[in-house]
């Protein structure tokens, strides 16, 4: 019974965790591929592709590297 309790509680504890890593945003010049910025983003990586791509302008393409 009690590794069954302990089973449960370290399933639920891994349920909560949370997936968020540190992801790096790259924006470069559309014009000449040359990099304008860094930006460490932590979150989930759908997120931060998302947070990522809404940094890009009308001169940069930002990604996730």
């Amino acid at each position: 019974m009690k590794k069954l309790t302990l089973s449960v509680l370290a399933l639920a504890a891994i349920s909560f965790a949370s997936c968020k890593k540190d992801y790096t945003c790259v924006c470069k010049y559309k014009s000449s591929n040359v990099e304008a910025s860094r930006t460490t983003i932590k979150d989930t990586q759908d997120n931060a592709k998302s947070t990522c791509t809404a940094l890009s302008s009308s001169v940069t393409d930002c990604t996730i590297q």
